[in-house]
């Protein structure tokens, strides 16, 4: 009965880690959706001085952040066409420990950039609307969902 019983108290610590990771992963997919995705695009109120700054200004309320991106990515596409390229995700990028892959397509894209000289707290972004491709990471190697965006092509 004692062996039992003693693996009854480390299973918890055996599939922890697989939990961990697969809740991970969802809450991966879930910002890939909420803070990379604006379709239809999003007009924000003068008051926000562009759609960068408002954009940033949501993006760090959701991480609950007070620290300021350098670079931010948004698609003004549907998931659905963004989505369609982790399907089949041939490359591992090393340095993400993520599959990933170029979009064959180019999607518009909003590129919020930091602008310089200002203080830590005070964030302030330039916009720029680009139409390119987009270097995706994925959640898995098939059947995968975007989780991130590392740059454009």
């Amino acid at each position: 009965m004692a062996p039992n019983v003693a693996w009854l108290l480390v299973l918890p610590f055996v599939f922890r880690p697989t939990l961990v990771t697969g809740i991970t992963i969802q809450t991966a997919i879930k910002n890939f959706r909420t803070l990379h995705v604006d379709y239809p695009m999003v007009n924000y109120p003068k008051g926000f001085h562009g759609y960068c700054n408002g954009l940033m200004a949501y993006v760090r309320g959701k991480l609950q952040d007070w620290y300021c991106p350098k670079i931010h990515y948004v698609v003004h596409a549907p998931l659905e066409d963004i989505q369609k390229f982790c399907k089949y995700s041939e490359s591992f990028c090393e340095n993400y420990n993520e599959y990933c892959t170029l979009t064959q397509n180019s999607f518009p894209i909003t590129v919020c950039t930091l602008a310089h000289q200002q203080a830590p707290t005070s964030c302030s972004y330039n916009s720029t609307l680009t139409n390119q491709r987009l270097y995706l990471l994925c959640s898995r190697k098939h059947d995968a969902e975007p989780i991130g965006i590392i740059g454009i092509y």
